[in-house]
């Protein structure tokens, strides 16, 4: 069973590895199996560049550096897209016409070069469409 791909940014990865908020945790982890159960979910080489930099670094106490590791390579079923020039410029593109940092817009270009029409987020505003790519609040919304 698969539906259509859905782009997970890094902030969503990390929130599902940070205990804090338990009940929050709770609605990323269904979100996570969700898209694990229909082979949906999609990420990006620098999202999961990301993510290992920040668990080991950002979250308290930090993820060993096996188990953040063992967590990217099971991302890498989600076919990570490794962005090449025309994402760049896709991205310079958002970057300009909608105010985001290119590190956001290299995300949203990213999900975009995917076919993702949805994109998971705790960085950027709940709702907000970006050209074809809707931004969704896995804390707002169900999946």
């Amino acid at each position: 069973m698969t539906q259509d791909p859905v782009f997970v940014d890094t902030s969503v990865l990390l929130f599902s590895e940070d205990g804090a908020r338990p009940a929050e945790r709770e609605q990323v982890l269904a979100w996570l199996r969700q898209l694990w159960a229909t082979r949906s979910g999609r990420v990006s080489v620098q999202v999961l560049n990301d993510f290992y930099l920040l668990a080991t670094r950002q979250i308290s106490p930090p993820m060993p550096q096996g188990d953040v590791r063992a967590e990217v390579r099971r991302y890498q079923h989600w076919r990570p897209w490794a962005p090449d020039q025309a994402t760049v410029e896709s991205a310079w593109s958002l970057e300009s016409r909608f105010g985001l940092p290119f590190a956001d817009a290299l995300v949203v270009a990213s999900a975009k070069a995917q076919g993702c029409t949805r994109l998971l987020s705790l960085a950027l505003p709940h709702d907000a469409v970006y050209d074809s790519v809707q931004v969704l609040n896995p804390l707002v919304t169900a999946p």
